[in-house]
């Protein structure tokens, strides 16, 4: 851990958290194998907004998201599934004439191919207007990811509109997870897209290797911040190495502790999630970036997106640890 602030970084106001954007159901083999041989599927929810709303309730903090589903049972199964988690789902449309999104996963050696079934969704068609929601009159915060300009136009001009005023120049703080889906982006436009949506947020989460197949092969986290360099807080993912946080008070390193990895699928909205908690309860950078951590291995140790949280009084000793304990010591493991 290096370069700790000695002041207080900046943080949203104090309020509730609302995500916008899709989530799908989701088909996965269970257990585990190459989807072509699977003997069965297990039927879960996956979106990467909600799951940072899941997790942020799991944490405590008051969140509403916002989408739009088909009327058919994978609809109604994705509203009670985010809803039994603790998240305001009340302002999620039905929309009577296009179906819910709908992925599957394929594990693999290399890795999980996820194959999406999402053109004409229920989702595609949200637009600007989602943003004059009641629930945006009293946020503190609106999270964003790069996944829902790719969508649709319509998609596209929400985020746009969200992200219309520069840092500081709305009611509410943004923060913008890039969240690179190459297969959403065909036509080639995702770097400089992505780039110039990333630079208008608040706060920021972007991982190295994502960045690097953007913007640049060779750019390290310091480079990544040059490219990026108006949000009030960049957020740089190195996988299961470290995470390193750019404020205007100073740069902070706190590496990832060791933690059993059953699929990584959704661990980056974790992660999210728990830096977003640590930020909105005054946990400092460091804080929030451990917190990020140990709720990120939630995820990496369950085959689904939403894995449950340490007990909190592991995870306050975690938060306690020295730096030098920390990087010795951090074991994160999955409560009963």
């Amino acid at each position: 851990m290096t370069g700790t602030p000695t002041t207080a970084p900046w943080r949203p106001a104090p309020g509730p958290v609302v995500c916008v954007g899709e989530t799908m159901a989701a088909l996965a083999p269970d257990p585990p194998s190459p989807l072509q041989s699977a003997p069965e599927l297990r039927l879960s929810v996956a979106g990467a907004e909600s799951n940072v709303a899941m997790y942020l309730a799991d944490h405590g903090i008051p969140v509403a998201w916002l989408s739009a589903l088909g009327d058919d049972p994978l609809g109604h199964r994705v509203r009670a599934t985010v809803a039994a988690s603790g998240v305001d789902v009340s302002y999620v449309r039905t929309d009577p004439r296009r179906p819910t999104g709908l992925l599957v996963k394929d594990p693999g050696p290399d890795g999980t191919r996820v194959h999406y079934y999402r053109r004409g969704s229920a989702a595609s068609a949200l637009g600007p207007g989602l943003l004059d929601c009641p629930a945006l009159r009293t946020a503190a915060l609106v999270h964003l990811t790069g996944i829902t300009p790719a969508l649709s136009a319509s998609c596209s001009d929400l985020v746009n509109r969200a992200l219309a005023a520069g840092p500081g120049g709305r009611p509410y703080a943004v923060s913008f997870d890039v969240n690179h889906r190459a297969a959403l982006w065909p036509d080639g436009t995702a770097p400089k897209v992505l780039r110039e949506l990333a630079d208008r947020a608040d706060i920021v989460f972007v991982g190295l290797d994502e960045a690097q197949a953007l913007w640049g092969e060779h750019l390290t986290a310091q480079a990544i911040r040059e490219e990026l360099p108006h949000p009030r807080i960049l957020v740089v993912k190195d996988g299961a190495n470290a995470a390193t946080a750019f404020t205007g008070e100073g740069t902070v390193i706190v590496p990832a502790p060791r933690a059993t990895v059953v699929e990584s699928v959704g661990a980056g909205d974790a992660f999210a999630a728990g830096f977003l908690a640590g930020l909105l309860r005054g946990a400092g950078t460091t804080g929030a970036l451990r917190l990020g951590h140990i709720t990120a291995a939630s995820a990496l140790q369950v085959t689904g997106d939403h894995g449950p949280l340490p007990d909190p009084a592991e995870t306050e000793a975690l938060l306690a640890l020295s730096a030098r304990e920390w990087a010795a010591r951090a074991r994160v493991a999955p409560s009963a």
